[in-house]
């Protein structure tokens, strides 16, 4: 008999991928997704959102795991954040431990939750994490807090990566800030080993793709330039005028009603200075896990 995993956010860039992944290894899926979806034998879809408890409760009955990657990225206040990160989360958490017998739980967080303080993205996701301490004595949990993801169908590091084709690096913040990067097809595979691990994993952890340091905008540069043989020059967006579109995107957003991506709070994130994972702590706990994906190697399908 197939084991049965519940996903939600399988729609987006992981979480479509995760599905897919999760077939080709012998799993049936059940997915929540927000829009209509033909269900066949591998993958049941359950039309509703967080906010929807009847379709909560279906989605995860009978499930052996639940791997929580639905989330919101864009909010012109911290309560668009909140209401779906953290009460989402909540929402989740309560359908599954009404359960007889509650699946595992892999929450896939965000690294910005190691620093609350930058914007109402990281804050949510950090208070969606301590949501968690809650149900320690129900139920089996876990996050993941991979950094920036790439690969196929990625909608936010594309821009950069097109952008460097054309010959430019835009630099927000100083140029020698630190971050790491993960392939989308590394960070499926983690989850594949926690979904397999016969014993439970709990805790929080860190990913990316373990290069020594991470990342600066100078090697990322380097690094692109020699790949592609043609010269990357990194520009320097002031500070002024980046939190200057910044604010009037968040004005903007609240008279035309739509959710805003570039906020001061995303720029500050975009500024801080070290966003570097340490990869040791699940490395430990799923020795068989490591990164295997190099950006120089797939950044022709990037873009």
């Amino acid at each position: 008999m197939l084991k049965l995993v519940a996903v939600t956010g399988a729609t987006g860039f992981i979480g479509k991928n995760l599905t897919e992944r999760l077939i080709e290894n012998g799993y049936k899926v059940r997915a929540l997704g927000r829009k209509y979806q033909p269900s066949n034998e591998l993958i049941q879809w359950i039309q509703g959102d967080l906010g929807n408890s009847t379709a909560l409760n279906y989605l995860v009955r009978d499930v052996s795991a639940v791997i929580h990657c639905a989330a919101t990225v864009r909010g012109g206040s911290f309560k668009q954040f909140a209401d779906v990160n953290i009460q989402g989360t909540q929402n989740l958490l309560e359908a599954i431990v009404q359960q007889s017998q509650s699946p595992r739980f892999l929450h896939i967080s965000s690294l910005a939750a190691r620093q609350p303080e930058l914007s109402w993205y990281a804050q949510s996701k950090y208070l969606s994490e301590q949501v968690l301490y809650q149900y320690s004595d129900r139920l089996n949990w876990a996050v993941f807090r991979p950094t920036a993801v790439y690969g196929p169908g990625d909608k936010e590091l594309k821009p950069l990566f097109k952008s460097m084709r054309r010959g430019l690096l835009p630099v927000v913040g100083r140029i020698h800030n630190r971050f790491g990067l993960l392939h989308v097809k590394d960070l499926i595979a983690a989850i594949l080993c926690w979904l397999s691990s016969e014993k439970p994993i709990g805790g929080i952890f860190e990913l990316d793709d373990g290069t020594p340091g991470g990342y600066n905008y100078q090697s990322l540069s380097d690094l692109v330039q020699h790949e592609w043989k043609r010269p990357i020059r990194c520009v320097l967006i002031p500070n002024s005028l980046i939190r200057g579109v910044s604010f009037l995107n968040l004005a903007l957003s609240k008279l035309l009603q739509y959710s805003p991506m570039l906020t001061p709070g995303k720029v500050n994130e975009l500024q801080h200075t070290d966003w570097v994972c340490d990869n040791a702590p699940i490395q430990h706990v799923l020795p068989e896990w490591k990164p295997r994906i190099r950006l120089q190697d797939s950044l022709s399908e990037v873009i």
